[in-house]
């Protein structure tokens, strides 16, 4: 290959990395134990919240991102069944198609119930004819200790982008998510914070 033509290929990857549409900030809530020192050590599986399909194609993109992210704070990675701790692991994504005549307020998500937070994301957004098509993703991850069934942490990412934008599809939006919601684990109880 000569010079021109790496010279083009690289022009082609620098115009074509700045058409990636941003997301906006990614929304993270997180709770923990008052005793945070069982966690980021020791070892931990990460397997589907109870009632969501661990064999879909989806979920197992965001393990892989989630898996990533506990392995970097410090976790061992685990055999399903076999970590001292446990990643419960739930995904909710929604597509949401312009109609109506008034703007429509939808909520995304419930509670995992166990700091009795609530956590939950109300997404508000214009459903009027000519709105865009939007995809809501929220990922969320509860840390228990196998032995006693305790919630040690949990927390919530979610963020909403167009259809169109690069980040609808899984292979970006995981990692991006996961990495926000492990952002200086395990975080302030009870805060929210955005992350761009």
């Amino acid at each position: 290959m000569n010079c021109l033509k790496i010279a083009a290929l690289g022009l082609g990857l620098l115009a074509l990395s700045g058409c990636v549409t941003p997301v906006g900030p990614v929304e993270v809530t997180r709770f923990h134990v008052e005793d945070v020192t069982p966690l980021g050590k020791g070892t931990i599986s990460v397997e589907p919240a109870p009632g969501t399909d661990g064999n879909s194609l989806e979920w197992q993109t965001y393990k892989a991102a989630v898996t990533r992210q506990l392995v970097l704070i410090g976790y061992t990675e685990a055999a399903p069944g076999a970590g001292a701790q446990i990643a419960h692991v739930r995904l909710s994504r929604s597509t949401f198609k312009a109609g109506g005549s008034s703007p429509v307020s939808v909520g995304v998500g419930g509670s995992t119930g166990t700091y009795g937070s609530g956590v939950g994301v109300g997404v508000g957004f214009n459903l009027s004819p000519g709105a865009k098509e939007q995809v809501a993703t929220e990922l969320a991850v509860a840390i228990r200790d196998r032995a006693s069934g305790k919630v040690l942490w949990e927390g919530r990412a979610s963020f909403m982008v167009g259809t169109g934008s690069p980040l609808a599809g899984n292979a970006l939006a995981a990692p991006k998510m996961s990495a926000a919601l492990f952002q200086n684990f395990p975080g302030t109880s009870g805060e929210t914070i955005e992350v761009k």
